[in-house]
């Protein structure tokens, strides 16, 4: 089994839950199902328990095909986060005392391990002679680094028509005011301004991009005068 190229894990439309919280995972269990393994899992003793044929009156969990699309990249979800974290901080390493960029910070704190779902840096123009982020990012791909983004759905909340205006689509808030605007979260909106995004790849025959990758962006913040 491939690792996944995109999500850490994925199972199409389907995904999997982990929990260490017994009341979360009573919880998630009634929302996603109902009767028999709610029945066979919530204790009869749990005030929830009343609840387990009908569950929350949906039914979310995932299809069976997806649990096994899921199930040989779960079961090798360990070593691809291995292999995630040695890229990530192959790259981190490598570019860590370049101008221009603030890479992510959980590298330096020896507490956290991340699942590296995507690498994202933040751009500092005023280090590069306020070199536009338009002009940096094009000169990245320019340089063959295809795979490098600029996040767009994953901007803050407040920046999106259905939380700028819900009434549209959901009139009942109408009369509870309930809209968010441009500059409600001015630090979250600055980073997602300066926001940008690299994979980070789970395979050992991956190692060749992590190179060219570090190569290129070393390439544009080296050369960044020519892009003024």
């Amino acid at each position: 089994m491939e690792p996944p190229r995109a999500k850490n894990l994925s199972g199409g439309e389907g995904g999997i839950l982990v929990a260490d919280n017994k009341e979360f995972y009573y919880r998630s269990l009634l929302l996603g199902h109902y009767n028999k393994r709610c029945k066979e899992e919530i204790p009869k003793d749990h005030p929830f328990y009343k609840y387990a044929v009908t569950g929350m009156g949906l039914k979310y969990r995932a299809h069976p095909l997806a649990i096994t699309i899921a199930y040989p990249i779960f079961k090798n979800l360990e070593k691809y986060l291995r292999l995630k974290r040695l890229f990530a901080n192959k790259m981190i390493k490598a570019l860590k005392e370049e101008r221009g960029i603030l890479l992510p910070l959980a590298f330096f704190d020896s507490k956290i391990e991340p699942a590296w779902y995507g690498f994202v840096f933040q751009y500092r123009p005023e280090e590069l002679d306020n070199l536009p982020i338009e002009k940096f990012f094009k000169a990245l791909q320019a340089e063959g680094l295809s795979e490098v983004d600029r996040p767009g759905s994953t901007c803050p909340l407040n920046l999106l028509p259905l939380f700028q205006n819900p009434t549209e689509l959901f009139p009942v808030y109408k009369k509870h005011d309930f809209s968010y605007k441009t500059g409600d979260f001015p630090k979250a909106e600055k980073f997602y301004q300066n926001a940008i995004k690299l994979p980070v790849w789970a395979s050992k025959n991956d190692l060749k991009f992590v190179n060219l990758y570090i190569r290129g962006i070393k390439k544009v913040i080296r050369n960044y005068r020519n892009l003024l």
